[in-house]
C-alpha cells in the first residue's frame, strides 16, 4: 500500500486495524483549532502485514510528528522501532511513536499517565492496604497493571485464560503479592463479609472490551465490589456502561472511559506538537463533542 502523504505541513495520526472507530482525530484536531496550530490529526488504516512498511516510509517523511497506535500493533510495532522510553518497556506495548531530532523513533505508553490521571489527588493520600480488582489481561489491562502496582496496590486480575492472567503479573511485577482468578468468579453474587474499609483505596477495574457495543457482556455482579470502592471503566462505548450503572446504583464512586482516552491522548497531544493540550474546561466541550 502507498502511504505517500500531501507534503509542507505538519502531521501526526492514528494508525491500527480497524481504525474507522478512532475518536483519535476528534480529540487532537479540536486541540489543534483550539490552539491555532499549523497541523493537523488524522487516521490510517494499517493492517499488520503493512506495519513495517509504514514505518519505514514514516520514518523518511519530513512532516511528520508521529503517530498514536491502536490494536493490534501496540506490542508488534516495538520491533520496528529504536528504542523505548522506561513505561513503554516496563509495560511492554507501545500506544505513542515519535521522533527525536536524531531521527530515532521511540515508543511511548501514554496508557499508563491517563489511566492514573483521574486518581492522582488519591494516589498522593496515605492508605493502608489499596486493592484493585482488574478485568481483563489485554494490553490496556498491561498498562494498567502496571500503573496501579507501582502505586502499591494488591492486585487481583481476572481473565478467560488464568495462566495468561499470572504471566501478565509475573511479567510486570514478579515480586509483587497479587493474585489471579476466573472471569466467572465475579458474575455471581457473594456473600463475604468485607472488613473495615477505612483507611483502603479499593478500586474495581473494567480493562477489556466487555460491556462494549458489539462485545459480550460484562458479567460482575457489584457485590464483589467492597465498601467504598470507585468503580472504573475503560469503555467508551457505552459511555454508561452496565457496570457503572450498578456502581452508581450500590452508592459508590465510578469513572468513566472518557477519563483515560483523554488523558492519555493530553500525554500523547503535547508530544507530539510540542505543545500541551487546552484542557482549562475540565475538557466539558470536548466530552460533549465525544458524546455526539
Amino acid at each position: 500500500m502507498n502511504f505517500a502523504s500531501s507534503p509542507g505541513r505538519a502531521y501526526a495520526e492514528v494508525i491500527g486495524d480497524p481504525i474507522a472507530h478512532s475518536k483519535s482525530p476528534l480529540i487532537h484536531g479540536f486541540w489543534l483549532r483550539k490552539l491555532g496550530l499549523d497541523a493537523e490529526y488524522r487516521k490510517c488504516h494499517v493492517t499488520p502485514d503493512q506495519l513495517g512498511d509504514y514505518i519505514a516510509t514514516r520514518r523518511c517523511d519530513p512532516d511528520w510528528c508521529g503517530c498514536n497506535i491502536t490494536m493490534p500493533h501496540k506490542q508488534a510495532v516495538v520491533e520496528h522501532l529504536d528504542r523505548l522510553e522506561i513505561g513503554a518497556e516496563l509495560v511492554g506495548a507501545v500506544n505513542t511513536v515519535t521522533r527525536r531530532h536524531d531521527g530515532a523513533l521511540i515508543g511511548i505508553n501514554t496508557d499508563v499517565g491517563g489511566f492514573l490521571e483521574p486518581l492522582s489527588a488519591l494516589l498522593e493520600q496515605q492508605h493502608y492496604f489499596r486493592m484493585a480488582r482488574i478485568i481483563g489481561t489485554g494490553g490496556a489491562a498491561r498498562a494498567i497493571v502496571a500503573a496501579l502496582a507501582e502505586h502499591g496496590f494488591t492486585l487481583v486480575v481476572a481473565g478467560r485464560d488464568i495462566a495468561k492472567a499470572r504471566a501478565l503479573l509475573d511479567e510486570i511485577d514478579p515480586e509483587g503479592e497479587h493474585h489471579t482468578t476466573a472471569l466467572d468468579h465475579f458474575a455471581q453474587a457473594t456473600e463475604f463479609a468485607f472488613d473495615d474499609r477505612e483507611g483502603c483505596l479499593d478500586l474495581v477495574v473494567n480493562a477489556s472490551p466487555l460491556g462494549m457495543d458489539g462485545s459480550p457482556p460484562l458479567a460482575f455482579d457489584i457485590s464483589h465490589a467492597p465498601p467504598q470502592s470507585i468503580v472504573y471503566d475503560i469503555v467508551t462505548h457505552p459511555l454508561h456502561t452496565q457496570l457503572l450503572q450498578d456502581a452508581e446504583a450500590a452508592g459508590l464512586d465510578t469513572i468513566d472511559g472518557y477519563a483515560m482516552l483523554i488523558g492519555q491522548a493530553a500525554i500523547a497531544f503535547e508530544r507530539l506538537f510540542d505543545a500541551p493540550p487546552p484542557r482549562e474546561d475540565g475538557d466539558r466541550e470536548l466530552r460533549g463533542l465525544l458524546a455526539q
